[in-house]
């Protein structure tokens, strides 16, 4: 290969590939005409052929006198997916195809017969045995292998619609073909239905009769039986015995019901003439018309006496003869009740006797009911066969009369009918010139620049050097153990590492990791170097111990705009401290001013009073108003990032959440600020940044540091 070494590592240069085909673009063309042009030839010279089709749909068929249950009941079995693939095969039988050659008369068609119209190919592989010659088979075989091979027959697929393809290179065999195939099909199918019919009525004639006698003596026996036992039928079904049960125990319950009455009636009766009230209330009293007219009377005696009183004396002798009329008035009426409380005691015992009677009768009919019970046994069993005959000779008379009324009528549709006949194509099935010329075109053209591809890689033109991998792209993907809790490791990146790969020390105290590395390793400067020459725009500065983590990240703010970057610091501690160590004015706008939409985007942005470092300072809004904006600190800080070389946000002492929903989808750099590590807060802050899925935090820590104004700050 020219211009590559033999140990040089290469690769493919897809640019002079491309180059490579365009500058050959007029040959490629031409060849690509000319396969084209090739293909238009051939598709010419093939004799073209034509396809029609017919279409049928298998479904249960009868006459309209045709008994619909009859016809459900056996549409099942016909239109499952089984039968229509049987139906399928049917369609392809050779003595169908017969048939169908026969009424076409195609066996005196040149088409059918390979061995009259045999080809040069065909001869040459006859020759080399390579195929079997023609000639050695039967004519009918011959037109027979010939239909086959241009017949297609199909079930359209979640259907039970059968297609019939045929290729022919006359158009109108091609449109006949299918259409007599369906009509023989059809025939066929009509026939045997026909055959079926008239094979069941000759079979069904002798059983009818068979079956006439059998329920004749069946019906006979139960007759016999039922007179023999005394088994009367009834109205209910049941036998007489039973009824009769049924009747009295009836009759029983009611006279029961009359005596218990009876019995209630004359207890109030009676009691109402013990204790003296009056017993006018009670209804056998008051239905009495003796008793009505005595209480007339009563009421007009007492009418009389109270009128008299007032105008008499007590003595007078037309009162005297009043009240003794009254009395003898009263008992009558106590006579009276006497009277309709014996007529009650009298129903009572009436009802007694009845009930004593209709007990002894239910007595003895249980006795004739249980007998009758046991012979009813036997009865049933002649008659469920009895009934089995009948219902069994009532179906074959059916049957008989539908398949004797379709043979007399010859009348019996095949189970599919014709949904679409075949038509005269217009258009040749094959071949398809245009996309025949295209396929060809395009496979000529792809071919084509393939070769000149391959021609171009094997001359070594196409192939291009490769240098050695850099490996700083290793290099900034790699982990450096720095601190680890008891028994647990714990991941960070030493800023003066991230030029080289080191390995990670197996300490697990951090006393033994500190003294590990060199003391300027975890300064401020390589921190400044690390984020110089670091591709994220953006730096996160956490301070877990505090203000003296913020006056460190001052610290580098200033350190690094005095390498020459323009950086800017954005104070969102809750503190204030980066804002009192940089601020020439600590009522200046700041963040807290901006998210609560008090101050300008330009109007938050300061110059560092001892250096050329930019500040957002904390600001002098509400801190809990300023919160509801937080989303708008995304913004921000891409706006920033659009204008200065690195962003250092200083959070504080923040947690995790809180800077992974400031840091989310964007490219970021964590500095965990601790000028002095202490290991509790340093072991917890890397465990919860851990979880939060950060990979990689920068340690800052020790070094230089820059002291606050604390009279401004005390201001």
């Amino acid at each position: 290969m020219s211009g590559v070494s033999g140990n040089q590592d290469v690769d493919i240069d897809l640019g002079q590939l491309v180059r490579a085909v365009w500058e050959r673009r007029l040959k490629v063309v031409a060849i690509t005409l000319i396969g084209a042009g090739v293909a238009f030839a051939g598709a010419k010279m093939i004799a073209p052929k034509y396809r029609g089709e017919t279409r049928l749909l298998i479904e249960q068929r009868a006459p309209a006198f045709a008994n619909t249950q009859t016809s459900d009941a056996t549409a099942g079995p016909l239109l499952d997916e089984l039968n229509i693939a049987s139906q399928v095969q049917l369609l392809q039988s050779a003595d169908l195809i017969k048939k169908v050659i026969n009424s076409e008369k195609l066996y005196e068609l040149p088409e059918f017969d390979e061995a009259a119209n045999g080809s040069a190919l065909t001869d040459i592989l006859v020759a080399l045995h390579l195929k079997k010659n023609p000639a050695e088979n039967p004519p009918e075989e011959r037109v027979i292998d010939a239909f086959t091979e241009r017949l297609q027959v199909f079930q359209v697929p979640g259907s039970r619609v059968i297609g019939i393809n045929f290729t022919s290179k006359d158009p109108k065999l091609a449109a006949r073909i299918p259409n007599a195939m369906a009509s023989v099909y059809l025939a066929t199918q009509s026939g045997a239905k026909l055959a079926s019919n008239s094979e069941a009525t000759r079979w069904l004639e002798p059983e009818i009769e068979s079956l006439r006698q059998k329920v004749n003596d069946a019906e006979q026996k139960v007759a016999e039986y039922r007179a023999q036992h005394g088994l009367l039928p009834t109205n209910g079904g049941s036998n007489f015995p039973t009824q009769q049960l049924n009747d009295i125990s009836a009759e029983l319950t009611r006279v029961r019901g009359e005596k218990a009455n009876a019995e209630a009636r004359a207890q109030a009766v009676r009691n109402a003439l013990s204790s003296g009230e009056a017993s006018d209330t009670l209804p056998d009293i008051m239905n009495s018309q003796s008793m009505q007219r005595l209480k007339g009377t009563e009421s007009g005696l007492q009418s009389q006496i109270s009128d008299l009183s007032i105008s008499l004396l007590n003595n007078h002798p037309r009162l005297r003869s009043l009240r003794a009329q009254l009395a003898d008035i009263k008992t009558q009426i106590r006579a009276e009740t006497q009277k309709i409380l014996t007529s009650i005691e009298n129903e009572s015992k009436v009802a007694d006797l009845r009930a004593t009677e209709l007990e002894r009768q239910s007595g003895a009919l249980q006795q004739n009911s249980a007998k009758a019970g046991e012979d009813e046994v036997g009865l049933n069993a002649l008659q469920r066969e009895a009934n089995a005959q009948r219902q069994l000779l009532e179906t074959y008379l059916v049957r008989y009369r539908e398949a004797a009324s379709r043979a007399d009528s010859n009348s019996s549709p095949a189970d599919a009918r014709v949904v679409s006949k075949a038509i005269q194509p217009v258009d040749p099935y094959f071949p398809k010139v245009v996309p025949i010329v295209i396929v060809a075109a395009f496979a000529t053209l792809i071919i084509t620049s393939i070769v000149i591809m391959l021609a171009e890689l094997f001359s070594g033109r196409a192939l291009r050097p490769v240098g050695p991998a850099l490996p700083v792209a290793r290099i900034e993907e790699e982990e450096t153990v720095i601190v680890a809790a008891p028994a647990k490791t714990k991941r960070a990146v030493a800023p003066s590492m991230l030029s080289a790969p080191a390995e990670e020390p197996e300490t697990e105290e951090l006393a033994v990791a500190v003294e590990a590395v060199e003391e300027n390793e975890f300064s401020i400067g390589s921190v400044a170097d690390y984020l110089t020459g670091s591709r994220a725009p953006l730096a996160i500065a956490i301070s877990p111990t505090g203000d003296d983590g913020s006056a460190a990240t001052v610290a580098l703010a200033r350190r690094l705009a005095a390498s020459g970057q323009r950086a800017i610091l954005v104070d969102m501690t809750g503190s204030g401290y980066p804002t009192a160590m940089m601020a020439e004015d600590l009522e200046a706008p700041g963040v807290t001013d901006l998210l609560c939409g008090e101050a300008a985007f330009g109007d938050t942005i300061h110059g560092d009073r001892s250096s050329d470092a930019h500040l957002i300072p904390q600001g002098i809004s509400d801190v809990r108003k300023a919160m509801r904006g937080a989303d708008r600190l995304s913004l921000l800080l891409d706006a920033l990032m659009s204008a200065y070389d690195i962003v250092i946000v200083e959070c504080g002492a923040a947690d995790v959440a809180g800077v992974s929903r400031l840091t989310r989808s964007k490219d970021v750099e964590i500095i965990l600020s601790m000028p002095e590590v202490l290991e509790d807060e340093f072991a917890t802050a890397m465990t919860e940044f851990e979880k939060a899925g950060y990979q990689r935090v920068v340690l800052m820590s020790g070094g230089e540091s820059a002291e606050p104004d604390l009279t401004r700050h005390a201001a």
